[in-house]
């Protein structure tokens, strides 16, 4: 039976790698590599520092592939992941047949594969279609605990909840009940909504890497300086991955 292993490796910084993720790296005999294009060789970079760093004179073979592209404007959101991730199911098959009978095959996926992920659930459908292997899930610091580090602070003020969610989310509030919300998947800048309202942000990109960008305060203070960095970084690098925590003002609780 192949083995395919999925491992979460942080969201920049190779030292991030657990103790477990490094163990399993070293039990792989094929590296699946999805190439994202030009503008994100740095992607594939880290993932080369990580094997030259961490499987140190073990042989393996890397399987390379094109990432399919998403449409970044889609008239029906759930349809076009529908057929991103179809696509994707297509291109994990074709790497995981160079996979041995009885060797192991990885994923090195960006952050923690069990939060906004999508090769888990892919993985999953080419088992139900019928794909012979098993596989296994090894978790890895996401890039809220990264950010929350970096920011030297706590996600949750006392007896609070947190809510992870979007900006395609966000962009119809604050759910019912909650005050701190963490912000993924925002390509549109969501928080800039915000700016009449007293809420702080803790905002970071390229979290655990040399370009790191960093900026908190209250939304109506720095809401244009963090959209201007945004669109100043994404413009220098061809891409940004960022992330932001937003909580409204001070409560009793909290003092």
């Amino acid at each position: 039976m192949k083995k395919v292993l999925v491992i979460g490796i942080g969201v920049g910084d190779p030292d991030q790698l657990t103790v477990q993720a490094v163990q399993a790296l070293n039990r792989v005999d094929v590296f699946f590599v999805m190439d994202k294009g030009a503008a994100k060789k740095k992607l594939r970079a880290l993932r080369e520092e990580i094997l030259r760093r961490h499987v140190p004179g073990r042989r393996y073979r890397i399987a390379e592939a094109q990432s399919p592209p998403r449409d970044p404007a889609p008239a029906n959101y759930r349809a076009s992941v529908d057929e991103l991730n179809q696509a994707k199911q297509a291109v994990f098959e074709m790497l995981i047949a160079k996979v041995r009978d009885g060797e192991t095959g990885a994923f090195l996926v960006w952050g923690d594969p069990m939060l906004y992920d999508s090769t888990i659930r892919n993985l999953d459908a080419l088992k139900e279609g019928g794909l012979a292997f098993d596989y296994e899930v090894i978790p890895g610091i996401t890039a809220i605990q990264a950010l929350a580090a970096a920011h030297k602070i706590p996600l949750n003020r006392i007896a609070e909840a947190v809510t992870i969610t979007t900006g395609r989310k966000l962009a119809n509030g604050f759910p019912p009940g909650i005050d701190s919300v963490v912000v993924l998947l925002d390509g549109e800048d969501t928080f800039r909504r915000f700016v009449d309202q007293d809420v702080d942000i803790y905002w970071g990109a390229y979290l655990g890497t040399s370009d790191e960008i960093l900026v908190s305060g209250k939304v109506r203070d720095v809401a244009e300086e963090i959209h201007r960095r945004r669109s100043d970084a994404r413009r220098a690098n061809g891409w940004i991955m960022d992330t932001y925590l937003m909580r409204r003002g001070t409560t009793p609780s909290s003092r």
